[in-house]
């Protein structure tokens, strides 16, 4: 075991000096400022709970002893009566110190505290002449120096780059902060509990993967060096969640980890959770059913009426949610901008090509700030996909199921009879953002071979995003897969919406940053 240095780091602030002088200081008094444990009987806010409405006459009576523990925030008072307030995390609660309650050691440990610091406390709890809930008292334990100072207002961060980056400091700060991770995790239980009552079972599923499958997006490359072998981080649990369907486990879900090298932005970040799960003898409309019960509960689990506020507007997760063809969509916008014909041309892809390459149609991509020649060499299914998320998906604010998706995008969904051109498949908007995929599962082996084939020819013309050939993919569908519905949904997005965090990294403990700086680290 290598000795503790007893230099500072050098960009430590000059009071870093001041405290570890005061952890020598503790030394000298036979006292360890890291100790191992302390023996609580209740947390702040169980303290709170049960006696933060008594009066002072009722506290005085009763005498309740108790042992409480917390990081100190404030702290005031001079001589030998001084107050500090500590906090948990969950609660905040003054304690009211004494010297000749605690005795002049005990004093003298808390006139070596600093704000940041743990202490422990034995005392009874009390209420003071003002009226504020506290505990009185009788013995306090040193528990842990902290070296670096709390930020100047310890009520709040300001500085969105430092929060994220010293999230510990943040949940410290702003108690909001907490709030919102508490409510996610919430969410999450919620959404577990959903599942496990009704039958189905969690899995896990590789997280490095020998081919990146199961959703069109750029992987991130790893290597084993054991096996000699390139692997991919996932971009989806799919086809694996699949291949259990295949093998018996007709209700299967995962919460996971996806990994996609793509850009950051206030709904994007290279890490993130996704829930999906799968449903043997569903179809698409099946999962739609149980997506928006899914949802609705969720969200009741954090507001018991459904609905919340997210960027000062109200959404709603009543059920049922609007249901909207692609197509349908994009033909509204448009026609909205004063471009007639649309829904003719979005059938016909010798028309739509005479819409997209009109002065008219340039003229509104200008106008909404939207990419014109990002439509030239696209093929009709993609063009409409192009159209929709350009003209129509940050409109949705209420939650829209979007239906009836081009084949082209959706390799993995079933098509209909009576039209091969479309797909089985659904995307769910929420507050113009992506919140939900599903579709009918293609779970005939030769087609979705072909699928896969068509894929590799748009990654000849150079489509990074499309996807491979999983040849075992292909033979567990060759031992049958029955009829299958599956969904993923996006975590993350939700609990931005749910917590009314306007930006996806308000809710990922640990979002991914640039370097401090900007410098680039060896």
């Amino acid at each position: 075991m290598s000795d503790r240095p007893e230099a500072l780091p050098p960009d430590w602030p000059e009071e870093s000096a001041q405290r570890l002088a005061k952890a020598a200081q503790l030394r000298e008094m036979g006292i360890d400022p890291y100790p191992t444990r302390y023996e609580r009987t209740h947390s702040l806010g169980d303290l709170i709970a049960r006696w933060g409405e008594r009066t002072m006459e009722e506290l005085e009576q009763e005498g309740a002893s108790v042992r409480i523990a917390g990081r100190v925030l404030t702290r005031r008072g001079q001589g030998k009566v001084s107050f500090a307030t500590l906090t948990d995390g969950d609660a905040r609660l003054q304690i009211y110190v004494r010297a000749d309650d605690v005795g002049e050691r005990g004093y003298r440990v808390f006139d070596l505290l600093d704000l940041g610091d743990f202490v422990g406390v034995a005392g009874t709890v009390m209420r003071t002449r003002r009226g504020e809930l506290s505990v009185q008292v009788r013995e306090l334990t040193f528990l842990g120096k902290a070296l670096l100072p709390l930020p100047d207002k310890w009520h709040g961060l300001s500085d969105v780059e430092i929060r994220y980056r010293q999230r510990y400091v943040d949940l410290v700060a702003n108690q909001e902060v907490r709030r919102t991770f508490v409510a996610r995790s919430a969410m999450v239980s919620e959404m577990r509990r959903f599942f496990d009552a009704r039958g189905y079972v969690e899995v896990e599923t590789p997280m490095m993967q020998p081919i990146a499958g199961g959703a069109l997006a750029r992987p991130f490359v790893t290597h084993h060096n054991a096996l000699g072998l390139d692997l991919y981080l996932r971009i989806a649990p799919e086809l694996y969640l699949k291949r259990l369907v295949v093998g018996g486990l007709e209700k299967v879900y995962e919460i996971n980890r996806n990994f996609r090298n793509e850009g950051i932005s206030s709904m994007h970040n290279p890490e993130f959770t996704m829930l999906e799960f799968y449903t043997a003898y569903f179809d698409c409309r099946d999962v739609i059913a149980f997506t928006e019960e899914l949802l609705a509960a969720a969200a009741r689990r954090l507001a018991p009426s459904g609905s919340v506020r997210f960027r000062e507007r109200e959404v709603s997760f009543q059920i049922p949610f609007r249901r909207l063809p692609m197509k349908q969509g994009v033909a509204d916008a448009l026609a909205a901008h004063g471009m007639a014909g649309a829904a003719e041309a979005l059938e016909d892809p010798k028309t739509l090509d005479g819409l997209v390459g009109t002065q008219g149609f340039r003229d509104l991509c200008a106008k909404e700030k939207v990419d014109a020649g990002a439509y030239a060499g696209l093929s009709h299914g993609k063009r409409v996909v192009q159209l929709f998320e350009d003209f129509v998906e940050e409109s949705l604010w209420e939650p829209t199921f979007i239906v009836d998706h081009p084949v082209e995008v959706s390799p993995l969904a079933k098509t209909y009879a009576e039209d091969p051109r479309v797909a089985d498949r659904f995307e769910l908007f929420v507050a113009g953002m992506e919140i939900a995929n599903g579709f009918s599962e293609l779970n005939d082996p030769l087609e979705q071979r072909g699928r896969f084939l068509d894929q590799l020819r748009e990654r000849e013309k150079g489509d990074a995003e499309a996807h491979r050939m999983d040849d075992d993919y292909v033979r567990a569908l060759g031992h049958g897969l029955p009829p299958t519905g599956g969904c993923g949904v996006g975590i993350d997005r939700l609990a931005m919406i749910l917590t009314n965090s306007p930006s996806i990294r308000d809710v990922i403990l640990f979002p991914h940053m640039r370097p401090e700086g900007g410098r680039d680290r060896d």
